[in-house]
């Protein structure tokens, strides 16, 4: 995935791949890497592109923002995030492009998914080809618990337009074999990503939008653990969702 608030940064700084990689010392070759195919550099060579930038490394690389890693507390837990915004978006595109059994979403809406990977609903398509079972549970935009999602946020009817937009967006997977889109109005403590035996579970915490709130990811190890608490939470929000109609 391109780059684009790096190819914009040295755009506006007038740039070129020759002159920064110059000034970093790399070949021209990386730099056009990291612009065009979303490369992440070393640190070291990242925090110097990003002062010679006059950028927030952060905000030219979300991936080099780490993860903090997970104690011994248990051992399902691999990683723990600050807030969803520090985790970049190739994060959940490359787990759910691993799934090769279960993909399963519920969330309200999640449109950052389909902005930052358009190409999202092909590659559900594909999994789905390739004997992937995929359920998406959206929620239901007339409910009242999205309703009050909306207020507990200060976003008013924003939630429900956003999940009207997801929506929009999944829509075209209705009738795709081995796919079910569903709305559901239940009150959703956590979004849920879940790609055959990882997860990435973002919690939901009253008054803060979702972006900014902890992410934890789950590996499954064996039974009873923390990711069958949030599988089986899966499992009844669904039993409980609505299915999207054709057409």
């Amino acid at each position: 995935m391109p780059n684009e608030r790096l190819r914009a940064a040295m755009a506006a700084g007038g740039w070129t791949y020759t002159a920064l990689a110059n000034k970093v010392e790399v070949d021209p070759k990386s730099i056009e890497r990291w612009v065009n195919l979303g490369r992440t550099p070393r640190r070291a060579t990242a925090m110097l592109a990003a002062e010679t930038l006059g950028e927030d490394v952060h905000a030219l690389w979300p991936a080099l923002r780490q993860a903090r890693p997970a104690r011994a507390v248990s051992p399902e837990l691999v990683a723990l995030y600050d807030q969803r915004a520090d985790i970049p978006v190739s994060t959940f595109v490359d787990m759910l492009a691993e799934a090769r059994e279960h993909i399963d979403v519920l969330v309200y809406a999640a449109v950052f998914l389909h902005e930052a990977y358009p190409r999202l609903n092909d590659l559900l398509k594909e999994r789905a080809a390739e004997g992937c079972a995929v359920r998406i549970a959206l929620g239901d935009a007339d409910s009242s618990n999205v309703q009050q999602r909306g207020e507990e946020e200060k976003f008013g009817h924003g939630i429900q337009s956003r999940c009207r937009i997801a929506l929009m967006h999944y829509r075209p997977l209705v009738g795709v074999s081995g796919i079910e889109v569903r709305t559901h109005a239940t009150t959703l403590y956590n979004s849920i990503y879940r790609a055959d035996d990882q997860a990435l579970v973002n919690a939901h915490v009253w008054g803060v939008n979702a972006y900014r709130a902890p992410v934890w990811h789950l590996r499954r190890n064996g039974k009873g653990g923390i990711f069958d608490t949030y599988s089986d939470s899966f499992a009844e929000a669904w039993a409980t969702a609505t299915p999207v109609p054709e057409g």
